[in-house]
């Protein structure tokens, strides 16, 4: 299919380019010499119906978006190598955030007030790394290891306090309310809601050669190199774990409700610390904490896989914390989920066992046979999401969170994979297309979809 100038256009204003994927499938272009290298790659996506392409000249340099096309050293005839990115996507509690490894460009959507609005930041966003959320606020790792902010600036939308530190930055890792980013020399560096983890001041000290930080609700948890942990932020929700310091010996992994930790050690025992109603008293099913492989955390209960596929769990019992209702059903789990309240599991042959507030997912009963292959489940704070090996997608939970995917189910096909705020789902398409459901304002409707070509 080739693409011509409309009667607008003469032929010496243009140039004919040639885009090759690598596959193999090629398509010719007429693009305005006086455009731009984006122009290029609008015109290049809509013909090939593939967005999220990065293009290269036919000597292999990478192509600027931002340069014109009369500089950018393309001469008619030549053919411009295409290859489809995989764009990857984040959310806080209220708006999700869309880019691709490298690149220069975020698209956000959603409530403002939850970091749905990047445009005061946009100049600043150049080769794009990693990006983390607090609920409220969005923070970047760019490739020269600086970061920056937006969202409510008092849950961390704002690192102004800390800019001149936030150098080398090699990962970041947020609270609900706050960031603390570790650096390429094993120190952290904290900012956001002082009380929720963003000052780190009293353990800064024994902040060094840090190996992973879990975040959640009210506090952080560290793994320092030793294998031991350091913990701040809020005292009675996971930020004091003095109480069970003697036990936390060789962790290997850590796992946060809203307001307290559970820590698997070597031999694939479980420390529990923080605030009883959340999870941080484990004693009740201490003795069946055996041979632990992974814990998922839903916002005050914890389920853990065993070794032989069983599950163990722990905390509000109304809130997920006691699956004795589906216990016989829980073999071989693979994988888990939460949403608020409830959890889901993914067993060996792809079907799904749920259990907790019926409110918050936990009756899948109107969709049990549709779970068959499932590959990957997300869950807002009230419904689940799960994508099956065809790529289509089934939801179930309360309708205005996510629940109900019916005004868009002719086009979840080929999902590859979804994220979601609270109350809303992104789904990713293998063509690059976006669709979204849920509270509209929350990210369930895009309002920028037109963006997403310059990504």
């Amino acid at each position: 299919m080739e693409s011509r100038p409309g009667s607008s256009q003469v032929a010496g204003s243009s140039i004919r380019l040639e885009v090759a994927l690598p596959s193999g499938r090629r398509e010719s272009l007429w693009v305005l010499q006086s455009g731009t290298v984006a122009d290029l790659k609008t015109a290049a996506q809509q013909s090939l119906g593939q967005r999220f392409l990065k293009l290269a000249a036919p000597d292999g340099r990478l192509l600027d978006l931002t340069e014109a096309l009369q500089l950018s050293g393309l001469q008619g005839g030549d053919t411009v190598f295409a290859v489809a990115q995989q764009p990857k996507i984040a959310a806080t509690r209220g708006a999700f955030a869309l880019w691709c490894v490298g690149g220069d460009r975020i698209v956000t959507w959603g409530h403002t007030a939850f970091g749905g609005d990047s445009s005061r930041v946009r100049d600043q966003l150049r080769n794009v790394q990693q990006i983390c959320c607090t609920g409220f606020a969005f923070a970047v790792i760019l490739e020269d290891g600086t970061v920056v902010t937006w969202g409510r600036p008092d849950f961390g939308g704002d690192s102004s306090g800390v800019q001149d530190q936030l150098r080398n930055v090699d990962q970041i890792f947020a609270t609900a309310f706050a960031f603390a980013a570790t650096l390429v020399d094993g120190t952290v560096v904290t900012w956001g809601d002082q009380d929720y983890g963003g000052d780190s001041y009293e353990v800064q000290d024994q902040l060094k050669n840090v190996q992973q930080i879990c975040g959640r609700g009210f506090a952080f948890a560290v793994i320092l190199k030793d294998r031991s942990v350091m913990t701040w932020g809020r005292r009675y929700y996971g930020g004091d774990s003095s109480g069970v310091q003697d036990q936390l010996r060789n962790v290997l992994q850590i796992c946060g409700t809203f307001g307290a930790f559970a820590a698997i050690l070597a031999d694939g025992t479980v420390v529990a610390w923080g605030h009883p109603d959340y999870g941080g008293d484990s004693s009740r099913v201490q003795d069946q904490l055996r041979n632990v492989q992974q814990i998922s955390g839903a916002h005050a209960a914890f389920a853990s896989v065993l070794a032989d596929g069983t599950v163990v769990t722990w905390g509000t019992a109304d809130r997920g914390g006691d699956s004795s209702r589906v216990k016989d059903q829980l073999r071989n789990v693979q994988q888990m989920c939460a949403t608020d309240s409830a959890f889901a599991a993914i067993l060996a042959d792809g079907t799904v066992v749920t259990w907790g507030d019926q409110d918050c997912g936990s009756d899948s009963s109107s969709v049990r046979d549709q779970l068959r292959n499932v590959q990957q489940i997300c869950g807002t704070e009230r419904a689940f999401a799960a994508i099956l090996a065809d790529g289509s997608v089934v939801t179930w939970g309360n309708p205005h969170f996510g629940g109900d995917s019916s005004g868009v189910q002719d086009q979840l096909r080929n999902v590859q994979q979804i994220c979601s705020t609270d109350s809303a789902f992104t789904a990713i398409l293998a063509n690059g297309n976006v669709v979204t459901w849920g509270d509209p304002q929350r990210g369930g409707i895009s309002e920028v979809q037109d963006q997403f070509s310059y990504v």
